[in-house]
Formats: structure tokens, sequence, C-alpha cells
């Protein structure tokens, strides 16, 4: 019975953070229906509209208390300026690249953010990395070196948008907020300007929340929606499986979306590109496979 009720829960889980990181991969085509708003301005909806959605929930939970006793702490608010602050940076990136042709290269941001992540671990956490995982960082910064020199531009976006993601996941590990509560706090300090912003954008008739159309307005409200919902899946589903199943299916977003950026919309895909991708690809099949084995083994290692 027992095994049983844990299986369905596993399902569940994974179902759950499969459909987590399947809305985060088809986020482009969301942000290219927007495409007559500018960046900013979708930030700012963004923004707004996920602090009244994460509000709403907090109350339905009755969370609230709890997280004005939490505010009070000076480090957990120094820590949420700082998370806020990557954040906003990481989605005003990620929805410019996506408007301005470059959803290739935006996915390359999360195919080395596990990299990434792992390499802030060492320099911060202290923690340390086995051989094979030294090989896939330094595998993957070799086809970062040959995306800057062979295709002549250095990927700006996909590094900056996995090091803000990075940074930012490094906050939330040694945060004492839960996810809703976190990201509520994060939205109320983002809101401050955002709403200032669209205020003056209402006050001089160029806010596109009422000058496109209601089809428009009601993407721009859906914003807080699809920003929360993949999130609140995640953790929920996260909480119900392996780290390894996790670690497998963080590769379904950026793929989904470097899949979007080159058969919809079309977008250049050289050949130096390309082989520059594929190193990295190479450094993220290592960096897993190296993973899977170091599990496996110590699974099943008999006890001394």
């Amino acid at each position: 019975m027992e095994s049983s009720k844990n299986e369905q829960n596993n399902r569940i889980g994974l179902v759950a953070v499969l459909s987590a990181y399947c809305m985060w991969g088809i986020f482009p085509l969301y942000w290219k229906a927007l495409q007559v708003i500018p960046s900013w301005e979708i930030i700012c909806h963004r923004i707004v509209w996920s602090l009244v959605l994460t509000f709403i929930l907090l109350i339905l939970q009755g969370r609230q208390q709890a997280l004005l006793r939490a505010l009070t702490n000076r480090r957990t608010l120094l820590t949420t300026i700082a998370t806020s602050t990557l954040l906003g940076s990481n989605w005003l990136v990620y929805i410019w690249a996506v408007n301005n042709g470059n959803i290739v290269e935006s996915s390359l941001g999360y195919f080395i953010n596990p990299l990434i992540a792992v390499l802030f671990g060492v320099v911060f956490l202290q923690e340390k990395l086995r051989l094979g995982q030294w090989i896939a960082l330094g595998v993957a910064l070799g086809g970062v070196l040959y995306l800057t020199f062979s295709y002549g531009r250095f990927p700006w976006i996909g590094l900056t948008l996995a090091v803000t993601f990075a940074l930012y996941s490094l906050l939330r590990k040694t945060a004492t907020l839960h996810s809703l509560e976190g990201l509520f706090c994060e939205t109320v300090l983002l809101s401050i300007p955002a709403g200032l912003t669209l205020m003056y954008l209402t006050h001089q008739g160029t806010s596109g929340f009422v000058s496109q159309g209601p089809w428009i307005t009601l993407m721009l409200i859906g914003t807080g929606a699809i920003t929360s919902l993949p999130l609140l899946l995640f953790v929920f589903g996260a909480q119900r499986i392996t780290m390894t199943a996790i670690g497998l299916m963080q590769y379904v977003a950026p793929t989904i979306q470097f899949l979007i950026g080159l058969l919809i919309f079309h977008e250049p895909f050289p050949p130096a590109k390309m082989i520059g991708f594929v190193i990295i690809w190479a450094a993220l099949a290592l960096f897993t496979i190296e993973g899977i084995f170091f599990s496996m083994h110590h699974r099943i290692r008999p006890l001394d």
C-alpha cells in the first residue's frame, strides 16, 4: 500500500515538473505574441500581475503572518533585495532577447546554467567537484570561447541569463523564505519602479495595455499566471521526485526554446555557431552521464 502511494506521488511529481519545464520552454511564443509592446513595459506588467497573483495565493493559504515575521529579519530583507534585482534583470534580458530574434542564443543560457551553478557552488559554498565535473566545465568553457572567437561575437545574452539565474538560485538556496513567499517579496520590491512606470505610461497615453486592444490587455494580465504557475508546479513536483530526475529534465525547456527559435522563427544558425553549441551539448552530456554513474555507484555500493 505504501509502495503504491509512493509510486503515485512519484508519477504526479514527474508530470508536475515536466509540465513546468514545458511551460518554460514555450515562453518565447507568448513573448513573441506581445512583440508590439516594448520589452521593458512587458517586464513591468509581468512584475505587477505576478504580485497580484502571489498575494492572492498567500491570502488563500493563510501564510501572510509568517511572511511578515520573516521580513523583519534584516538578512532576509537584504537577500530579497539582491534576488529581486537578479530576477528582474534575468526577465528583462530574456524578453528582450526573444523579441529581438535571439531565442536560440537565449536557450544557450539555460543549457549552461547547471554548469554555472556548479561553478558557483565551488566558488561560494566551497563544494568539491569530481574529475568528470571539472572536465565538463572545461569543455563548456571551450564551447563559449569557440563561439566568441569563431562566431565573432561574445555570447553575452546566454551568459547573462545563465549567471543571473545561477546567482539567483544560489541566494534563494540560502534564503529562509519559501518559493511563494520569496516570489511575492521579490515582486513587491520590483513593483515599486514597475508600477510607477506603468502609471507614467498611462498618464502619457502611451500604454500598450490601453492602446493595443483587449487581446493584448488580457495577455499582459496573463503574464502573472505564466510566471507563477510553472514555478509552483516545479516546487510541488520537486518535493516528490529525485534530484536525478530533475537534473535529467532540466534540459527540456532550453531544448524547446532552441527548436522554437530554429524551426518556427527561422533564426540564423551558421556552422560556427552550431559547432559551439555542439561542444557545449557535449559538456552537458558528460556532466549528466557522470552524475548518473556517480549516483548509481553510491546507491549500489555495499556497506563497509
